[in-house]
């Protein structure tokens, strides 16, 4: 995996604000907040390999601005590896469910990154569960 840059999301005071700034410059889609994600409102920029999102700020005095987040194969393990290299982890570890997972740190210069791990589709999981069982059951008749 190339470590690529994938979604990037907005933390701002006036959420209204910024979705209709936002829509009149660059004409993006975003959609409704929703309340079971804190509000969080995806932002459809046209693009298959990037998107972003739109939401309150989620902690007291963090700036308005923009995160960037970056896919890796594991937030765990690169979070380990920023921490030995002399990062502070924000967000150790985040679970999102079928989604994924994600973790934010602060690099030693005082930037903000975020990190995406790609969560696996419910389908793939079932797949491999079944095929799973099925090697077991097989493994037991003989």
């Amino acid at each position: 995996m190339g470590n690529s840059f994938v979604h990037c999301e907005l933390s701002a005071d006036d959420v209204a604000a910024a979705r209709k700034f936002y829509t009149k410059v660059f004409a993006w889609k975003i959609g409704p907040a929703d309340p079971k994600m804190g509000d969080y409102a995806m932002i459809d920029v046209g693009s298959k390999t990037s998107g972003g999102g739109l939401t309150k700020k989620m902690m007291p005095g963090q700036p308005t601005a923009w995160l960037t987040y970056v896919e890796v194969d594991s937030v765990k393990k690169t979070m380990a590896r920023a921490q030995k290299a002399g990062a502070t982890p924000v967000v150790p570890f985040q679970s999102l469910g079928e989604m994924g997972a994600i973790g934010v740190f602060m690099d030693p210069q005082g930037a903000t990154l975020g990190l995406w791990e790609r969560g696996k589709p419910a389908k793939k999981v079932a797949k491999k569960t079944a095929k799973a069982a099925t090697m077991r059951k097989g493994a037991k008749r003989k």
